[in-house]
């Protein structure tokens, strides 16, 4: 009794560890003062088993009531560096959700037709409907942050000279971003976005790792090294996203990501307590509806007593 009620508690007091990593509305970032690594919220190996085992059984139960009440929508945009562990954090934190209710988009480099569009286009096609949860490894930030690092890129997507030399392409498109997001909040979609906050010291491990390990050769290739090298540019990239795209209603989560386990469990927090504050609950039935549902009960009882 006394590990549960211990367990309860550290559940509980997380809600006090993940605030400081939301990034401010308005808020000039610096990744270089925010921690990649900070004291485990778990004291053992089992004990984080169990923790993430209870905030997946209650995301599980609040997406079923997600699902039901199908008056929101929920985009989780996970963005890092490589080796970060996007594709670990959404298999184990998500590992228990419905996949009726819930979909994984990975947005790698475009299409030719997705080229034709706009830079939102093709993850707009993708957002989810209501009752259900959207997840977005990498995403339209995309369009900030590698392309920002690789302006050659633009060459691709057909953006017209004339808004290149303007030298505000980048600004256009926080403010494109912003807009679209204030548009989805103002019709019931909730955007929680988390960088999974990475230092170039254990990427160079796991990147290591993944060579040494033979079932681990697939998960690198030489681009990953080549775009090592622009460590520096990815981080002032971040850095100018975060400050003008973070806002109430749609907030950027720097999570400190050299502990898997510990990013794991800040993250599945926060997404527990986002769908715990939309008030959600299941459709309550009127009286026409209960009058039917007897009506139904009634004959199926019929059945059975006429040995149907």
């Amino acid at each position: 009794m006394g590990d549960e009620h211990h367990l309860c508690n550290k559940i509980d007091s997380m809600r006090f560890d993940h605030d400081a990593l939301r990034i401010r509305d308005g808020e000039r970032v610096t990744l270089a003062e925010r921690s990649t690594l900070v004291e485990p919220v778990y004291r053992s190996r089992q004990e984080y088993k169990e923790m993430l085992a209870a905030h997946v059984d209650q995301l599980s139960k609040l997406q079923q009531v997600h699902y039901a009440d199908n008056r929101y929508a929920l985009l989780l945009i996970f963005q890092a560096m490589d080796a970060a562990g996007k594709d670990g954090m959404i298999r184990h934190v998500m590992t228990g959700v419905n996949p009726q209710g819930c979909q994984v988009f990975s947005f790698k480099h475009p299409s030719a037709k997705e080229l034709y569009h706009d830079f939102l286009w093709r993850s707009n096609r993708c957002l989810p409907e209501r009752g259900h949860i959207g997840i977005f490894n990498r995403s339209y930030y995309e369009e900030v942050l590698i392309v920002r690092v690789h302006p050659e890129i633009l060459a691709m997507q057909g953006v017209p000279d004339e808004l290149i030399r303007k030298k505000k392409v980048w600004e256009h498109r926080y403010q494109s971003i912003v807009d679209m997001e204030d548009h989805l909040y103002r019709n019931g979609t909730r955007v929680v976005k988390f960088f999974l906050h990475l230092s170039r010291e254990e990427q160079r491990k796991r990147f290591l790792a993944r060579i040494d390990a033979p079932e681990k050769n697939w998960k690198f290739s030489v681009a990953d090294l080549e775009e090592r090298k622009y460590w520096n540019e990815y981080m002032q990239a971040y850095e100018a996203c975060f400050s003008a795209t973070s806002s109430k209603h749609a907030p950027w989560y720097v999570v400190p990501a050299d502990d898997k386990q510990n990013a794991r469990l800040i993250v599945s927090r926060i997404i527990v307590q986002t769908l715990s504050a939309l008030g959600l609950s299941y459709p309550s039935a009127n009286e026409k509806r209960l009058k039917e549902l007897a009506d139904i009960r009634k004959q199926l009882m019929k059945e059975r007593e006429d040995g149907v």
